[in-house]
């Protein structure tokens, strides 16, 4: 059987955009299945796309090709790669920061630069503002139909080059955690750098009371006790948890309501959390 192709892109649905990319997947072979994972990714939201990758990659059968495709620079000179992931998945996307997740928690393996000589659809040459459906369809259906190897994408650059985005470090020891919170979910929950296999360095337990302070430029959003649990269903409704989140992170929440709504935490900020063993 043929490997998936799962399309992501902050394209929306209100548009023939995302049928013109199965299109071209179906020119190459009428035969692929070809998936949506998301085309509602924020506009221009390069780090959105790769927060949401390497959460959705790990539950797709080794081989399977992602294109992904949230792309600022669409015809500048930023390199159009495909990156062979650690766990045998491939993913063609703008090298503009979208690996950068998928580095730190799956690993790349190789990358390379696509020859649009040979993997760029011909019909769109001219056109310079959608290689989302030129490139990146094109040549990820290419690649999961075996019309091209791997090697055959184009030349291979050392994957030292590839563009990353800044990534917070976290700390974690017995009894304390300290990181940030940069992102949320639809749900309005908060979440963190702190990874669930990190956290488990702390020694905190299902049920454990913490004390949690969160901060921005050093003025204080939010002190006071919750509780690590496993779900939401084990504090009462309207109050806090700590919880491990489904994309790989430590997660702050509130039962039935918005983390982010409830302690005015805005979009695009960074927040400094301390998470210490309560009393």
């Amino acid at each position: 059987m043929k490997p998936y192709v799962v399309f992501f892109s902050d394209f929306g649905i209100d548009s023939g955009l995302v049928a013109s990319m199965h299109g071209v997947a179906a020119l190459v072979d009428p035969e692929l299945k070809v998936c949506d994972a998301t085309h509602l990714l924020p506009a221009f939201d390069i780090r959105a796309a790769s927060f949401c990758l390497q959460y959705t990659v790990p539950y797709w059968p080794e081989g399977t090709v992602f294109v992904s495709v949230v792309d600022p620079g669409v015809g500048t000179g930023r390199r159009a790669c495909a990156a062979k992931l650690k766990n045998g998945s491939y993913v063609v996307t703008p090298d503009n920061g979208t690996l950068t997740f998928l580095e730190k928690n799956i690993g790349v393996s190789e990358i390379r630069e696509i020859d649009e000589n040979v993997n760029r659809y011909q019909g769109g040459e001219n056109v310079n503002v959608f290689h989302g459906r030129d490139i990146f369809a094109y040549c990820g259906a290419r690649l999961a139909a075996g019309v091209i190897s791997f090697e055959e994408v184009g030349p291979a650059y050392p994957v030292e080059e590839m563009i990353r985005h800044a990534v917070y470090p976290a700390e974690v020891r017995e009894g304390y955690a300290k990181g940030v919170i940069e992102s949320h979910d639809p749900y309005g929950t908060a979440e963190t750098n702190i990874l669930n296999k990190e956290f488990a360095e702390t020694g905190f337990g299902y049920g454990d009371p913490l004390e949690v302070t969160i901060r921005r430029d050093g003025e204080e959003i939010f002190n006071g006790r919750t509780v690590y649990a496993k779900t939401f269903g084990d504090v009462a409704v309207g109050e806090t948890l700590v919880f491990q989140d489904l994309a790989s992170y430590i997660s702050f929440g509130v039962n039935e309501r918005s983390f982010f709504k409830e302690y005015g935490l805005e979009d695009g900020k960074v927040y400094e959390i301390e998470i210490r063993r309560g009393v």
